[in-house]
């Protein structure tokens, strides 16, 4: 089957019958269907558009979403939204522009249009669009450099996240400019390259399998003269997804582990979240978190949200594809290094504790004795995080790290 396109040459429309297959293949993409999209949440976040950020040959629009008090270079975070959706909606339900305000970061939203896709879908699976210096990819890169020099940010940290089709670009992102991004989050996504020999709807479900250094050979492909550092990656999805099979995490995780040069089995397992989401963790030598893989149990295709006034609460379930669950932006700033209202995990030169984290290490017997850590039907939690430590007893021990004051997390790999 040949890949779906969106574009066709000025003044050369194609037949009637082969834009009617265009059309059915575009429906399928990403699990949308040609009717109607549902009714969008009203407007609650305010966005402000940008109508000259460069030469923009992918015909995407930027949206900014600027806290009130935002401290000199803030970091950057991209934010690309689903099929079916726009910039607005994702605003108004992820969670980001609350995070956004008490983190003191710049929020970048790019919107497609459905001139570009007749679902709204950011044009992953088709080459004009996912490859660097071009399309909607090169688009989005303007973006960001816009933000550099109209807002002052920080091109140090800069950093990519989206759902569905914006996942499938944010892997796009990570893999055409690794010298732009310091890290991104692919939710519920793919792959980066899955459709040069595979049609879109093998990629989304059942998946394609390849081995690790194939899928990181994809990646190096996108940019063959970089010699730099591969950003850091977080892939999120649900393991009840249909649309885009959770064997779309498993290839995910090889290609950016293999790119890391490190192997598939997680460093460290832990649950997270009011729901238990299981978070395995791929460590880099220097003991950061370079690959991150997050099951969200009982739940399909969307982004996870928790909605709530609670410090670990946000989003809302207000559109299609925002799913009660976990909230998973606050996740994604925590592993951005962004998050000041509990610890990050962030790469070298990254925002994070500012060197006021304290350890310690102890039996979990002691640690939940001097109140560090809680127990609860034989087990220890590390207080704040959760995390599961293991048997309550004087056997086993653990380090704990705690930023800010009173949160806590495992440290057994070092501790700052």
């Amino acid at each position: 089957m040949p890949l779906p396109t969106s574009r066709t040459a000025p003044g050369a429309p194609p037949p009637a019958r082969v834009l009617l297959r265009l059309l059915a293949v575009l429906a399928v993409v990403l699990g949308t269907a040609l009717a109607a999209p549902a009714p969008e949440a009203r407007a609650a976040v305010p966005l402000t558009r940008v109508t000259d950020f460069g030469t923009n040959p992918g015909a995407l629009t930027m949206y900014v979403h600027r806290p009130a008090t935002l401290p000199a270079h803030p970091p950057v975070v991209v934010a690309l939204h689903g099929c079916t959706q726009s910039a607005q909606v994702y605003a108004d339900n992820s969670g980001l522009p609350q995070l956004a305000d008490q983190d003191g970061f710049l929020l970048v939203l790019a919107e497609t249009s459905a001139a570009n896709n007749p679902n709204r879908c950011f044009n992953w699976f088709q080459s004009v669009d996912n490859r660097r210096g071009q399309g909607e990819a090169l688009s989005v890169r303007q973006m960001v450099s816009h933000a550099v020099t109209a807002y002052g940010a920080d091109p140090r940290h800069v950093y990519v996240t989206g759902l569905s089709a914006g996942g499938a670009m944010t892997a796009v992102m990570l893999g055409t400019y690794p010298d732009v991004f310091s890290a991104g989050a692919v939710v519920a996504g793919l792959p980066y390259d899955c459709t040069r020999d595979n049609s879109p709807y093998t990629c989304m479900n059942p998946g394609v399998d390849l081995s690790p250094a194939d899928w990181a050979q994809r990646v190096r492909d996108a940019y063959p003269s970089y010699t730099g550092p591969w950003p850091r990656t977080a892939i999120w999805y649900g393991d009840q997804d249909t649309t885009v099979v959770p064997r779309n995490a498993t290839e995910l995780r090889d290609q950016w582990t293999a790119l890391h040069g490190l192997s598939q089995t997680p460093t460290r397992t832990v649950p997270i979240g009011p729901d238990a989401t299981r978070q395995d963790q791929y460590l880099a030598a220097d003991g950061t978190v370079a690959v991150e893989v997050d099951r969200v149990p009982g739940i399909g295709h969307g982004t996870p949200v928790d909605p709530g006034t609670g410090s670990e609460q946000c989003g809302s379930t207000g559109a299609p594809y925002f799913l009660d669950s976990i909230c998973s932006s606050r996740w994604i700033a925590r592993f951005f290094g962004l998050d000041t209202t509990g610890p990050g995990d962030p790469g070298p030169g990254d925002p994070g504790d500012g060197g006021t984290a304290a350890c310690w290490t102890a039996s979990n017997y002691a640690q939940v004795q001097a109140g560090r850590a809680t127990t609860s039907g034989g087990s220890t939690y590390a207080k704040g995080s959760g995390q599961n430590m293991g048997l309550y007893n004087t056997f086993v021990t653990h380090t704990l790290k705690e930023s800010p004051t009173g949160y806590f997390t495992l440290a057994d790999t070092g501790c700052p």
